[in-house]
């Protein structure tokens, strides 16, 4: 969901002090003729009236002295002068001093007056970083042994699950002034788990119920009802005080467990540091000649705070292909040195592992290539893993929970402000793809738990395509175009082909129809296109190469971008579709 990140100084506005100024003595010229009348600057000092000058000030918000001097003579042992002032000035100003000759009346000739400027010399700075963990994982009692670093969620109940993440910190250029741990929340709580500090012995593949370090601090921070679908925060300021590698333990309060996404997930856990960038403000006198005694307040402005290393939420990347992986050929590897230097999310939208998507074919030669991606794919399964087992046991075996449920293959996720489906086409092993049939079921139920402005979805083989159409999908294209879904992805067909807007009977709709792509490019083999299909826009048939798409909150662009060597590529940008 979108966030407004603020970023402020903590501290109070900056007040300029004025120092007194040094007081200017007269020269006193000696004369023996009447005074005239004479007008004084005044210099405001610490000194104490003396007795023989007598001084009224009337304080205005403008800092204006007039002086007016009436010297009167008077025969005595020595003259006094009586001087009546009328000043208009800010600050309480003592009485000027001056110095008379024993036996004349002079003119007092006042020297250069200094005059104060206030120079704030710096500014306070706030940053603020952003970290993802670099480890995090459930452990769970009824399976001692067992590790679960690669699953996309992290679990806390009672009894016996628990769940750990570490972050690494780096680049505190000074005092922390806040810490907040931001967990996504998939399955809400009544009564959330407290979070401990713990020591950093364990490693993310391989921490197990058996092996688990035990808590080393007292309760850090604990938050009570957490809302599904949302983000909580654990603060912590105090604890997490600058660079460091810091590892912490959810432990359960109550019963009533709570899920979270976890690092591999769509919205992982992240660390928000706010920190001081620059010293304490601290202002300067600087004395500058001058015949004025107004204190000039000049304050330096410094740089705004810049945050640094914040992850945007206005967009997420999101890339991969189908019909990917043959230890026989060399293009799977070529698309996945591809993915080597785009960032985001991975998808893939099945027949991921040839010839049959067993669990040597995932071993073999998925996991030398696109597997150096596992821990940041979302899988969909396809026909050819279903061909040596009923039930796609390779597929489900190397992917772990990232598949979902093993006896269903579809599962939903939100990435940054989109909602992604991936379903499974396989129709007939999993009891069907109709409206009525229990996936269908659930894909409606599912869009309406997740109204969304934009939506995707991914299956296998695809509805529309120039190398022959799929028609048991259709009631996905309903169901979808129903809710407002944006894209649908699929591959099945080894070649590349994007269709214009249309609807679930393949009328052009460009006001709210669904974009299909068909991206079955990973690098297995090339297929031929047939009559060209209504809608279709482009196609390709000799490129390898990967689909880029950026998400954004209302809309997204897209890119094909073939292996090196090859020149094909597709490119756009629109927006997402209004229900």
């Amino acid at each position: 969901p979108p966030e407004l990140v603020l970023t402020f100084a903590a501290g109070p506005t900056n007040t300029p002090t004025n120092v007194p100024l040094p007081t200017a003595t007269p020269t006193l010229t000696p004369t023996s003729t009447p005074l005239p009348s004479a007008t004084q600057t005044l210099i405001p000092t610490n000194t104490p009236v003396p007795p023989t000058n007598t001084a009224t000030f009337t304080s205005t918000a403008t800092p204006t002295y007039t002086s007016t001097n009436t010297p009167t003579n008077t025969p005595t042992t020595g003259p006094s002068s009586t001087f009546t002032n009328t000043a208009t000035n800010t600050p309480v100003l003592p009485t000027p001093t001056y110095t008379t000759p024993p036996t004349n009346t002079r003119t007092p000739t006042a020297t250069s007056i200094p005059t104060s400027t206030l120079i704030s010399t710096s500014t306070p700075i706030s940053s603020v970083l952003t970290l993802v963990p670099v480890a995090d994982s459930r452990v769970m009692q009824v399976s001692p042994d067992t590790n679960d670093g690669t699953l996309s969620r992290l679990d806390v109940d009672s009894p016996g699950e628990e769940s750990y993440i570490r972050f690494s910190v780096s680049g505190v250029t000074g005092a922390v002034q806040s810490a907040t741990l931001r967990l996504f929340v998939t399955n809400g709580s009544s009564n959330g788990p407290s979070l401990y500090g713990t020591d950093n012995t364990w490693t993310e593949t391989g921490i197990t119920w058996n092996n688990r370090p035990a808590p080393t601090t007292g309760a850090i921070a604990n938050v009570d009802a957490m809302t599904a679908g949302t983000w909580t925060e654990y603060d912590l300021s105090g604890y997490v005080t600058g660079d460091g590698t810091y590892s912490f333990v959810f432990l359960p309060d109550s019963t009533n467990g709570v899920r979270f996404d976890s690092r591999e997930a769509g919205s992982p856990p992240e660390l928000v540091l706010t920190f001081a960038t620059g010293p304490t403000p601290t202002p300067t006198n600087t004395l500058t000649p001058g015949p004025t005694n107004t204190p000039t307040n000049t304050p330096t402005a410094g740089p705004s705070p810049t945050p640094t290393n914040t992850p945007s939420s206005e967009s997420v990347v999101f890339v991969g292909a189908g019909d990917i992986a043959d230890c026989s050929g060399t293009g799977d590897e070529q698309t996945a040195q591809l993915l080597d230097n785009i960032p985001g999310t991975v998808f893939t939208v099945g027949d991921n592992a040839y010839p049959n998507g067993t669990t040597t074919d995932y071993n073999n030669c998925y996991e030398p290539t696109w597997g150096r991606h596992k821990a940041r794919t979302h899988p969909a399964v396809g026909d050819n893993e279903y061909n040596s087992s009923s039930t796609a046991a390779g597929y489900f075996n190397y992917f772990g929970a990232a598949a979902g449920d093993p006896t269903k293959g579809y599962y939903s996720y939100n990435l940054g402000n989109w909602h992604i489906i991936v379903l499974n086409s396989n129709c007939s092993e999993v009891g069907g793809c109709s409206t009525g049939s229990a996936q269908g079921q659930w894909l409606q139920a599912d869009l309406a738990a997740n109204p969304r402005a934009c939506t995707l979805a991914i299956f296998h083989e695809p509805l529309f395509s120039s190398s022959g159409t799929t028609s048991s999908v259709q009631d996905f294209w309903t169901i979808l175009y129903g809710a407002g879904a944006d894209i649908i992805l699929n591959g099945h067909r080894h070649n590349y082909e994007r269709f214009a807007l249309q609807d679930p009977n393949g009328a052009a709709d460009p006001g709210r129809g669904i974009r299909e792509f068909v991206v079955g490019t990973g690098g297995r083999s090339h297929s031929s296109f047939g009559s060209t299909a209504p809608n279709s826009e482009i196609r390709n048939n000799t490129a390898y190469g990967v689909l880029k798409l950026t998400l954004h909150p209302t809309g997204y662009d897209w890119q094909f971008i073939p292996i090196a060597g090859q020149s094909f590529t597709d490119s756009g940008s629109t927006q997402c579709v209004t229900p």
